[in-house]
């Protein structure tokens, strides 16, 4: 059994269960999302780019290099994209879309794509909502792991993208919550939560970043 794509779907192993439990991250990856206006002007999908630290990606290459030639080939990265695309869907392949306030649901990616540059996995994909998502009311768009085991971020404002001008017209902006303040404002259900699952509690929405649509 791969280990090294596990944490990423955090308890497919139970061994991996006691590590989960500590609550807070042990994968970073930097992300870029892009909002994809259709041709009717509305929400046709939303694309998802993730680059992973260093230490998560060599432990990748170590587990799926199967002729041990220090890279990943063709077949091991569609291996590892396979194994993605199965595990990750238990969390909505760490993609979270709301319109005025309803969780959107949308279909699974076609396929996870793999591949590993500079000592760094990236992976790829898209997902399309599975009814019409009319550009109307408040959008919101985030990526965030609710296990907390590992940490997406978005390091610029920048890199979560608008294409579409009729998307691009609504008023949008990049919420990034204040975790202080978070905190603060909810330290006794932050608590409870943490005891009552500390490994995957809906507050985690409460510090990701996103972007926020008003049309």
């Amino acid at each position: 059994m791969k280990t090294a794509i596990l944490p990423l779907a955090v308890c497919l192993s139970a061994c991996l269960a006691p590590i989960a439990a500590m609550a807070h991250p042990h994968i970073f990856a930097e992300a870029r999302m892009e909002i994809i206006e259709g041709a009717d002007g509305n929400v046709q999908e939303v694309r998802n780019i993730w680059r992973f630290d260093e230490m998560f990606s060599a432990s990748v290459v170590l587990d799926y290099d199967k002729n041990s030639d220090a890279k990943l080939d063709k077949e091991e990265l569609a291996e590892i994209g396979a194994t993605v695309h199965e595990s990750l869907a238990e969390f909505s392949y760490y993609t979270f879309i709301t319109q005025n306030g309803k969780q959107v649901d949308f279909g699974k990616p076609d396929a996870i794509h793999v591949d590993y540059k500079d000592n760094q996995v990236l992976m790829f994909f898209s997902v399309k909502p599975k009814a019409p998502l009319l550009a109307k009311g408040t959008l919101t768009f985030g990526a965030w792991d609710p296990t907390l085991y590992t940490a997406i971020d978005f390091a610029k404002d920048s890199d979560i993208v608008i294409k579409g001008t009729h998307l691009a017209a609504c008023k949008h902006k990049v919420v990034r919550p204040d975790p202080d303040e978070i905190i603060a404002q909810n330290q006794s259900n932050l608590t409870d939560a943490f005891f009552n699952d500390p490994t995957g509690t809906d507050m985690t929405k409460l510090f990701a970043t996103r972007m926020e649509l008003t049309c």
